[in-house]
């Protein structure tokens, strides 16, 4: 029976994530469709430095790259969510209950979702609305860049035998960096992309980029 007993104290049952690989495939395919079709067959040096007036497809060529940030960082994030919040859990449609990858990626979206709805208003109320679409159009490679390096990320956690909980500190360090990067990156595009005066940009710092972030934040992690 001790010898029973150790044995099935050391039985580990191998992790299976095989569906991160498919979710990892899909994002590249989304990304070939959108160099190949969307971008006209673009190389990857053009489509960064592309000058917006230079450019078309905008539209589809953001929205698959927000697609594919959200689906890679919702498989990074969701393995450090600790719980399900109570009205989560107890919500079953069906019988069925989020897990944490679905409630990771669903709270993303929307973080993202809401966020962009907000800056459009942001942009509109203060009378600089034409601004808006060279905005999306510069954010896009920003993204592109940011959701290459999460998918290499996602391929490093799940398929690399690294410390899970070590990782933790340097994947925040990252997005803390990134995060400070992208505020540099909006203030001194060449493209002008933020309201001209100082005080709407601050503005827009605080409330659409800090403020975002905190709330997501307690949503996953609090």
């Amino acid at each position: 029976m001790p010898l029973l007993q150790t044995f099935r104290n050391e039985v580990r049952i191998p992790e299976n994530n095989d569906w991160v690989v498919f979710i990892l495939i899909g994002c590249l395919f989304l990304y070939i469709f959108m160099m190949n079709i969307v971008e006209r067959e673009a190389n990857l040096k053009d489509f960064l430095l592309q000058k917006y007036y230079d450019a078309s497809n905008n539209l589809p060529s953001w929205i698959i790259t927000s697609v594919v940030t959200t689906l890679s960082l919702s498989i990074l994030v969701s393995q450090y969510v600790p719980i399900l919040p109570k009205y989560v859990a107890d919500f079953q449609p069906f019988g069925y209950q989020l897990n944490k990858i679905g409630y990771t990626l669903i709270v993303i979206s929307l973080f993202y979702f809401i966020r962009t709805a907000l800056g459009f208003l942001f942009y509109q109320s203060i009378g600089d609305g034409k601004k808006w679409t060279i905005f999306y159009f510069t954010s896009t490679k920003f993204h592109f860049i940011f959701s290459i390096l999460l998918i290499i990320l996602c391929v490093t956690h799940y398929y690399f035998p690294i410390d899970r909980n070590s990782a933790f500190i340097y994947y925040l360090s990252f997005f803390c960096f990134v995060f400070i990067f992208k505020v540099f990156f909006y203030l001194f595009h060449r493209n002008n992309i933020l309201p001209q005066k100082w005080y709407y940009k601050f503005l827009y710092i605080c409330t659409l980029q800090i403020a975002p972030l905190l709330m997501l934040w307690k949503l996953l992690f609090i």
